[in-house]
């Protein structure tokens, strides 16, 4: 698709809390929350001229790998939330996207996403194929206190669960939706926690690819106001979640 008549670097989006968005609680589910995130980084993608669907003519896509979200607190059913995107970095293969939400005109997340360019045939990352100088950056205007980070992974853990990837757990691309990661990592801390609010931040690094029918295991290392999860296939981390507590 063109670049749109209306494109403009930074994107303002509403999105409407509804039911099937929201925790028993009544308030926003943290998957739902990187949805809509990721949804407004689409639609920014849409109107510039680079989206799923104009880079499908490349055989390439945009695949997230490192993601960090800080929240001060989460919407509510009914909420109308403005969420605004930019653009800090962009060359090549890669991207570094801002993204903020706002309830009445109070930010309340903000989030840091690096993104990579995929080659949905060979697999494997490589240069973005459309022109995207159009795109003004901003690479000053940051929307969480800290940026994302390397994973420390490798201290004291156990395995907490095991799982098989379906159908159910793929995207478009054809492998693990990044916020299925996520969902399986959330369904094992303690349901109290999540209820009453007490993440305060959480980063995610999304390592390999998994695909239907890999089997995987999740291991979970606890500390006094963290806890960190990786997941495994074949000995080789595939993915891994820091948790930050309030």
């Amino acid at each position: 698709m063109p670049i749109s008549s209306n494109f403009t670097s930074i994107l303002s989006k509403d999105w409407e809390i509804n039911f099937t968005q929201c925790a028993p609680n009544g308030f926003l589910k943290y998957t739902d929350l990187c949805n809509i995130l990721q949804l407004t980084a689409a639609a920014h993608s849409e109107v510039g001229g680079i989206s799923f669907t104009d880079m499908q003519e490349f055989d390439q896509a945009w695949v997230l790998s490192r993601m960090r979200v800080e929240i001060t607190k989460l919407p509510k059913w009914g909420d109308i939330v403005t969420v605004k995107t930019w653009i800090n970095s962009l060359e090549n293969s890669r991207s570094v996207r801002a993204l903020e939400m706002h309830v009445n005109g109070e930010k309340i997340v903000g989030s840091e996403t690096f993104w990579a360019v995929f080659n949905t045939k060979k697999r494997r990352p490589e240069g973005l194929a459309l022109p995207f100088e159009h795109f003004e950056l901003y690479p000053e205007k940051r929307a969480t206190i800290d940026g994302f980070s390397k994973i420390n992974f490798n201290n004291e853990k156990e395995i907490v669960f095991e799982k098989i990837v379906f159908l159910s757990d793929l995207d478009i691309v054809n492998h693990v939706n990044n916020v299925k990661y996520l969902e399986w990592c959330l369904d094992l801390v303690d349901e109290k926690l999540i209820l009453n609010q007490k993440i305060k931040s959480f980063e995610m690094n999304f390592l390999k690819e998994l695909s239907i029918k890999d089997k995987v295991l999740i291991h979970e290392s606890i500390s006094d106001n963290e806890t960190i999860f990786s997941i495994t296939k074949e000995d080789r981390t595939s993915f891994a979640l820091q948790l930050n507590w309030k």
